[in-house]
């Protein structure tokens, strides 16, 4: 079984930050999401990955993911020339799937237990495909699966104008050869792109085993600020405690991680958060569900709630941060005014007064 990520798009939801790189190397818990879909797959065995990649984009994502030897996995890189569709993305790929059956995972989607009961399930039984679901109250927003009594698939619609199922087709699938059959036949929707619901739908309506898995764990899509947020407070969540840096007159309550380097002085962290390497937090407060990244200087100002990426600085800032995405290189310091929460979307290289 081989793996194939897709690490393309725009990333418009995520902007400002992703005019700069590339949405999927946005860190959760100081690590990119694209990462954890790499740790994913490795964990359940799949070590042959190919990761589908854009113009714009590709050389970040080759140069953090490298050949894949530190994920114990062997990467082959794929060029999409233009964002023309999940299924596109497969027809692309087939000369690296061959006949091999394959997890498709879209590299902005997070789950917190991974993806091994699913994997498992998939190479017991005979399936032609297999989609994971994730009930919510109103999934019209996204592909939408209506489900026979037995849990196979009968029908997928994209963005449903009308309630037709609680189950949403989230970006992880599993497929066999027969749908390189499906992506060269179906038709390019409106929005001039190979959908990956017409692909679902084919193979449905040829008669084909495809079933779906209910997902249990917790699941994310990171394609918005929100979104981000929530994934590094479920991951967060879990992460048992470490000290590796330095603690000099200061109190850490729960489960803190500091890395390698970083520096706590005369300063109040209250778990769950992770400091990353070389970063120096003095006379601050940093609060549940902060990730700062690498590199970074949190002085005289608090924080909470938020991500911050590496080699950025909050200096002298007399107001609470709070349910932020700061990017790279970005300084926010004080300036003259009255002190009222903020909340925050910067991008690379921003220069902010509060």
């Amino acid at each position: 079984m081989k793996g194939l990520i897709l690490s393309g798009g725009k990333g418009t939801r995520l902007r400002p930050l992703t005019y700069t790189g590339a949405k999927q190397l946005v860190p959760v818990a100081n690590k990119p999401v694209l990462f954890y879909a790499l740790e994913d797959l490795v964990e359940a065995g799949v070590t042959e990955i190919g990761i589908v990649i854009s113009p714009e984009t590709g050389e970040q994502v080759r140069h953090e993911t490298g050949d894949g030897s530190r994920f114990g996995a062997r990467i082959t890189y794929i060029l999409q020339a233009q964002p023309l569709g999940i299924a596109h993305a497969i027809k692309i790929a087939h000369d690296f799937i061959g006949a091999d059956p394959f997890i498709l995972f879209l590299g902005d989607n997070f789950i917190r237990g991974g993806i091994v009961p699913q994997v498992d399930a998939f190479r017991a039984q005979a399936m032609d495909a297999q989609i994971i679901l994730y009930e919510m109250s109103d999934p019209s927003s996204m592909g939408v699966a209506v489900l026979d009594a037995d849990g196979r698939v009968q029908r997928v619609v994209e963005k449903p104008k009308q309630f037709i199922s609680p189950y949403a087709v989230i970006g992880i699938y599993m497929f066999g050869p027969s749908v390189f059959e499906a992506v060269n036949q179906i038709q390019p929707s409106a929005r001039g792109e190979l959908e990956i619901t017409d692909t679902i739908q084919y193979l449905v309506n040829k008669g084909l085993n495809v079933r779906a898995h209910k997902l249990a764990d917790a699941w994310v899509d990171t394609g918005r600020m929100g979104d981000m947020l929530e994934a590094n407070r479920l991951v967060l969540d879990v992460m048992p405690g470490k000290i590796e840096g330095s603690v000099e007159d200061s109190l850490l309550e729960g489960r803190v991680i500091l890395e390698a380097g970083a520096r706590v002085i005369h300063s109040k962290i209250r778990g769950p958060a992770i400091i990353g390497k070389n970063t120096l937090v003095e006379n601050a407060f940093v609060g549940p569900y902060t990730a700062i990244h690498h590199d970074c200087v949190v002085r005289n100002c608090e924080i909470e709630h938020s991500i911050v990426l590496e080699n950025s600085q909050l200096e002298n800032i007399g107001t609470r941060v709070a349910d932020s995405l700061i990017g790279r290189n970005v300084c926010i310091q004080r300036a003259e005014g009255p002190a009222k929460t903020v909340h925050l979307m910067l991008g690379d290289f921003s220069q902010v007064g509060i």
